[in-house]
């Protein structure tokens, strides 16, 4: 699983791409449209930095309730009157093993389900704050016209410059490419 699964550490498109967008930021922008995207990234970063830390901190509650549920249920059926044998309508009768053992909590299961729980809510609360994030950079760029009209102008260049050394590479035969092809 790579590290890119989980939106908190999704990291750039690499050096090469970086810095061609440097310098399409440097050249078709603005220092306040700069400001506006370094501002929305900000936001996407904080936004998903939270998420994830909700997410572990409800998939840690979530997996102590589960735990301390099956330990309360344990304790009942340990406490509970059992029988200890079946008696058959020919007068055979069987006895019934003692299951306490098989049900009881153990540290094993434990672990798991504070670590599935966790990962989860990292996972869960992460991608919801990248949603959020998202949603609310979205906003803050297009607060000003021109200047969204810029990025979007500033954007379009860079996907085509993108793609046009990636076309490059590729007729030149080189196998990784740009973007990890």
């Amino acid at each position: 699983m790579s590290s890119d699964s989980l939106a908190m550490f999704r990291k750039s498109l690499g050096p090469d791409m970086a810095k061609l967008a440097e310098e399409h930021l440097q050249h078709d922008l603005r220092q306040s449209d700069r400001d506006a995207l370094q501002k929305a990234a900000s936001t996407v970063s904080i936004h998903t930095t939270v998420g994830s830390l909700i997410g572990v901190g409800l998939g840690i509650f979530l997996a102590y309730r589960i735990r301390s549920n099956r330990a309360a249920m344990f304790k009942t059926f340990r406490t509970a009157d059992q029988p200890i044998a079946v008696k058959f309508a020919g007068g055979r009768e069987e006895p019934i093993p003692d299951l306490t053992p098989l049900i009881r909590p153990s540290t094993l299961g434990d672990i798991a389900t504070y670590t599935f729980l966790g990962a989860g809510g990292v996972f869960f609360g992460g991608e919801t704050g990248l949603l959020t994030g998202t949603f609310r950079a979205r906003q803050q760029i297009g607060a000003d016209r021109e200047s969204r009209d810029r990025i979007q102008t500033a954007f379009r260049k860079f996907q085509a410059d993108a793609l046009r050394t990636q076309a490059n590479l590729l007729d030149r035969g080189s196998g990784a490419g740009i973007m990890g092809l």
